[in-house]
């Protein structure tokens, strides 16, 4: 059986054909997301950036995983525009939540986190999801998040809550002012991807005490207000995400400090999915 999954977060998707278990085409297009993007508008991305990649008879069964499809109206929208492109084709739609807890844990009991643009946790008893923290997305929650990180670094940075030479190093680097990060942040399309994409300077700074810190609690912020809420605290945390993998040692420290312990990081959960798929069809 030949079958396509995808992996879609804020930023980008990766779409692998599998035929009986060997990934046959792998391709990555820009992050789909049905809460903030409508039938249309991701209707375009896949006829321009998927559809010349793959033959619509491809995929006898597409099993989606992604941002934003936790809930049935945004689930329908995402399905509607697949359907466009591969007519034939069997579609399954879940969120990328569950996508990660199938990748990192596969058919074991275990707690699956996504840190990248956005964030998410859950309790995963080896099959399905048995409990939720909300997101609640950049504005309310994504504690841990990319969009969080950089969001803490806009604020601290413009409240003088980090040395003067680091405060100016990054408005001058990313010609910023208070005027222009109004702007981007409440007018301008996908203020998340913005955010998140200032987390090189956090990387580039990050031997400095002061942002040190400012990364550590964000980490505990996640863990205290998405992770423990669980009260299964002898499980261990497996993480997916860019910025799981990039900021791993702040990551860990601060589990440490609240007695939690990190299993595995990885940065895509792709390879774990095909292998879930070829072991489960």
């Amino acid at each position: 059986m030949t079958i396509l999954i995808a992996d879609s977060g804020s930023t980008k998707t990766d779409w692998v054909l599998c035929n009986n278990g060997n990934v046959t085409a792998h391709i990555k297009t820009q992050g789909l997301n049905p809460t903030i993007q409508s039938s249309e508008e991701i209707l375009s991305v896949l006829e321009t950036e998927l559809a010349r990649e793959i033959a619509p008879d491809a995929p006898e069964r597409i099993f989606f995983y992604g941002a934003g499809c936790a809930y049935d109206n945004a689930n329908n929208r995402m399905k509607k525009a697949l359907a466009c492109i591969f007519p034939t084709a069997e579609i399954c739609i879940n969120s990328d939540l569950l996508g990660a807890a199938r990748a990192l844990c596969g058919c074991e009991e275990g707690i699956a986190c996504i840190l990248g643009t956005g964030s998410n946790s859950c309790l995963y008893n080896g099959k399905e999801i048995a409990e939720n923290t909300p997101s609640l997305g950049y504005i309310l929650g994504d504690e841990g998040s990319g969009a969080h990180l950089g969001r803490q670094l806009v604020s601290d940075c413009i409240k003088k809550q980090l040395p003067k030479e680091i405060r100016e190093k990054f408005l001058q680097q990313y010609k910023l002012d208070i005027p222009s990060i109004l702007e981007r942040v409440y007018h301008s399309p996908l203020p998340n991807r913005w955010l998140g994409s200032l987390t090189p300077f956090i990387l580039q700074h990050r031997k400095n005490a002061d942002i040190r810190t400012m990364v550590t609690n964000c980490f505990v912020q996640f863990f205290k207000r998405n992770v423990m809420v669980y009260r299964h605290s002898w499980l261990p945390i497996h993480i997916i995400g860019g910025i799981g993998i990039s900021f791993s040692e702040e990551i860990k420290e601060a589990a440490e400090s609240l007695g939690l312990s990190i299993g595995n990081i990885v940065e895509s959960p792709i390879e774990g999915l095909v292998k879930y798929h070829s072991n489960n069809l």
